[in-house]
Order: structure tokens, then C-alpha cells, then sequence
């Protein structure tokens, strides 16, 4: 196929681009490189006669349709988004024009180019989203594909309104989607403000680890190279207006999280003190949600898929690759308007 990927320069969008190429799928990387965005992170593939790149914005129309003629991509996979928690609850607007309206630009560009051609059967638009749509689990339970929506913060409500949007764009138009809903990713070329390359970075400079809270939140953890293969299996097998939930079935309370990666590096580059002592509480999050839990049934069972890499290999290998990839960290954490955590303003 020949897949038009928006957000492609960021962290999970590049390791699609990288799995796509590598699998003989052509690609067109549309992004506008945002504080977020690393054209370094497709080092691999950047000179790949199947690779092409697209600097636009999704909020601009006219370049999206100019994209969409120029290469007449077979299918969609739309990933570019404002994705920081943090950032949406102290400049919640970018996120509106990015998350909403950039997805409308995004439908009806792909909607328009579909009628132009036909209405080909083969074609797709695969819209990627998050498990904070679905609000936050008590100590028990998952999100299923029908868990009511329930977003806390910015960036879920304005992910909501995107997942509402691809469905009634398939329900009024029969535009043929599908969707995905994931739980937290990390791994390779993670954006330095995340959480798990910041407990790496700030230990390995000596720094207070930050674990908002008691450190209590539970989140899912999906190794992101896992989670790029279970996107292009979804966008080749999915049933049409069908949603997947897209879980690492690895569990974790944050501060376990933060004391295994700290367990690592204690293996991987001991000092005199345990990196753990360098753990700090500050103050929670505005609406932080306690718990997220994917049911992942739904793809496992219709389309064979589970993840392969537990939370243990997951964060060997990605404390393993932040040591040896300072030159890719060091840049980004120099850029301006780069914070270590943020969303304690208000």
C-alpha cells in the first residue's frame, strides 16, 4: 500500500513510518514538526525510495488537499495530534485546533479524495486515539470498545471529540474507517517530557525524579514497536466502523514503574547512591486520572494479535537505548519551550 501517515516525525507515527517501510509499504510522512516532532527519529529510513516527506499542518486544508492529489495515498493513518496531558491543562487551545478541527480537515480532505476517485473499496482512514477517553477505572475493571466516553482533561475531550467525529464521518458519509484506541506507550525515541525518559534522564543527570502524587496511578504500558505492529494489522484486517483497543497488558502502578527503571540504570550504570533515592513526590495533576486498563479481547480474538514484549524487556531495552543515544536526547531536551514536567501552574 501506499499510506499517507500525519504526525509521522513523532514518537509512535515514527515507528510506524519505520515498520511500514520496513514491511514495503510506501510512505508519505505528513507533519508539521511541532516542539514534538524529530525528523532524526527516521534516520533509518529517511533515504528509502518508498519514504516520502510532507512538511504541513493538518489545520490547513489546501495543503492537505495538495498532498492528497499529489500522492494518492491507498489509505490513512492518522496519528498527528497535540499529545501532552500536561501541556493541554496549561494551553488547552492547541489542542482544540490540532486534535478537533485538524481531524475535521483530515475527514474531509480524505472524504473529498475518495469521492474524486471513486469511491475505491480498498481504501481506509485509521484514526489513532487514546484510552483516556474513556475517563478513569477504580481498582478493578477495563475499558472495553464499549466503555462510555469520559475524558477528564484537555487532551482526552479533545481526542473524544476526534474518535466522535471519525464515526460520524463514517456513519453520514460512509467514509470507511476504523479506529484504535491505546493505552501509554514508551520505548525508543520518546519524547524527553514523558514520563519514562524523564525518570531516565533526570536520574542520569542527578536530578529529582518528579512521580506526581503518591505515585500511585496505574496505567497500561504498550511497548511502542508492539503497538505500530498492531496499527498497520488493524489497517489492513480491520472491520470497517469497527473501533480495536490496543492494550500492553502490562500493568503498573507509576511508582513501581519509576523504581524498576531506576533498578536498571542501578545495573546498567551504578553510582554510589541508588538512583532510587533520587525519587521526589510533587505536587498531582489537575484531574488525574486513577486508573487505565485495556480489555484487548476485541483484537485479540478477531485479528490474532497480542503484544510481544513485557514491561520489563520493554524498559531494559529502552533504558538501554537512551544510553546509547544521547546525541537524539540532548537536542530535543535543548530546545526551546522543553519542560520536565508541566501542568502545575494552575
Amino acid at each position: 500500500m501506499k499510506i499517507l501517515v500525519t504526525g509521522g516525525a513523532g514518537f509512535i507515527g515514527s515507528a510506524v513510518v519505520r515498520l511500514a517501510v520496513a514491511r514495503g509499504h510506501e510512505v508519505v510522512n505528513l507533519d508539521a514538526l511541532t516542539y514534538a516532532g524529530c525528523l532524526e527519529s527516521l534516520a533509518s529510513v529517511a533515504d528509502d525510495p518508498l519514504y516520502r516527506f510532507e512538511h504541513a499542518d493538518i489545520r490547513d486544508r489546501a495543503a492537505l488537499d495538495r498532498i492528497f492529489a499529489a500522492h494518492q495515498p491507498d489509505a490513512v493513518m492518522h496519528l498527528a495530534a497535540e499529545s501532552h496531558v500536561d501541556r493541554s491543562i496549561d494551553g488547552p487551545g492547541d489542542f482544540i485546533e490540532t486534535n478537533i478541527t485538524g481531524t475535521y480537515n483530515m475527514l474531509e480532505a480524505g472524504r473529498s479524495y475518495w469521492v474524486m476517485r471513486g469511491k475505491p473499496e480498498g481504501f481506509r482512514f485509521h484514526h489513532i486515539s487514546t484510552d483516556e477517553v474513556y475517563g478513569s477505572l477504580g481498582p478493578e475493571g477495563m475499558f472495553t470498545e464499549d466503555t462510555p466516553y469520559d475524558p477528564r482533561s484537555p487532551y482526552s475531550a479533545s481526542k473524544a471529540s476526534s474518535d466522535h467525529l471519525v464515526r460520524a464521518w463514517h456513519e453520514t458519509y460512509g467514509l470507511p474507517v476504523v479506529l484504535t484506541n491505546c493505552s501509554n506507550n514508551y520505548g525508543p525515541f520518546h519524547f524527553p517530557e514523558k514520563l519514562v525518559p524523564v525518570v531516565i534522564l533526570n536520574a542520569l543527570a542527578g536530578k529529582p525524579i518528579p512521580v506526581y502524587g503518591e505515585g500511585l496511578n496505574v496505567r497500561d504500558w504498550l511497548y511502542v514497536e508492539d503497538h505500530a505492529d498492531a496499527l498497520l494489522l488493524v489497517l489492513e484486517k480491520g472491520d470497517l466502523g469497527r473501533s480495536y483497543n490496543i492494550g500492553g497488558e502490562n500493568e503498573a502502578r507509576n511508582i513501581d514503574l519509576v523504581k524498576t527503571i531506576c533498578s536498571i540504570l542501578d545495573q546498567k550504570r551504578p553510582k554510589e547512591t541508588p538512583y532510587a533515592d533520587q525519587i521526589t513526590f510533587v505536587q498531582d495533576r489537575a484531574g488525574h486520572d486513577l486508573r487505565y486498563a485495556i480489555d484487548p479481547s476485541r483484537i485479540r480474538d478477531e485479528l490474532g494479535w497480542r503484544p510481544s514484549v513485557t514491561v520489563e524487556e520493554g524498559l531494559e531495552r529502552t533504558v538501554q537505548w537512551y544510553l546509547d543515544n544521547e546525541d537524539w536526547w540532548r537536542t530535543l531536551q535543548n530546545r526551546e519551550g522543553v519542560g520536565q514536567r508541566l501542568g502545575t501552574k494552575g
